[in-house]
């Protein structure tokens, strides 16, 4: 191995332990973590035939947010990455509602900005996808741009900041939340009468 090849694995094993760091930094710190604690656990122990990969927002700093499925009536439920089998190249996304697993998925965005990111209940029901704030402020996240087949989510600031949702292993493994867009047409398919621009999993970087 030469003196290059050396230096660019080292650069490369350094930013992987400053992730784990920071993300490590970021849980300590969430007081949400502690909230939702207990949601969580339950949800393993009711699931046991799945690997349940956590959900968050990550700024910059390295501070955690939850990520949360919103009913009409404003109760929060858990939105997961789910690894049935040994890979973990490719997850699903999920929201868990009373019992239930059910998709989220990218909308058509109409006339706004960014795609609407959503949850879809079995009676055709939208639950919107938030990000939680230590104040319990809720932050959109949206699909923000595409490019070819990927589109990337993002938690979008009034201010234009942009904030990477990620899914985080039991072990400490990292995968990006994105949407995948499967076909070429505008409307990938329809679920429960909803129309779907894209798919969404949580992608190995």
């Amino acid at each position: 191995m030469n003196r290059f090849q050396y230096s660019s694995k080292m650069s490369l094993l350094a930013t992987m332990v400053l992730t784990l760091f920071i993300v490590a930094i970021g849980f300590a710190q969430d007081p949400d973590h502690y909230k939702f604690e207990q949601q969580d656990k339950e949800l393993i122990r009711s699931n046991p035939d799945i690997i349940i990969w956590n959900v968050k927002a990550l700024l910059p700093s390295g501070k955690l947010y939850y990520v949360k499925a919103i009913d009409k009536e404003g109760t929060m439920h858990p939105v997961k990455a789910i690894q049935d089998f040994e890979q973990t190249q490719l997850l699903d996304f999920k929201a868990f509602l009373n019992g239930r697993i059910i998709p989220i998925k990218l909308l058509l965005k109409n006339n706004e900005q960014y795609y609407p990111l959503k949850a879809l209940n079995t009676d055709g029901t939208i639950l919107d996808i938030k990000a939680i704030t230590d104040k319990g402020e809720q932050l959109d996240i949206k699909g923000v741009s595409q490019s070819g087949n990927i589109i990337q989510i993002e938690v979008v600031l009034e201010d234009g900041d942009f904030y990477n949702v990620i899914a985080i292993s039991p072990k400490g493994e990292m995968n990006i939340v994105k949407g995948i867009k499967m076909m070429k047409d505008s409307v990938e398919t329809t679920i429960h009468g909803v129309k779907i621009f894209a798919h969404v999993k949580a992608i190995k970087q």
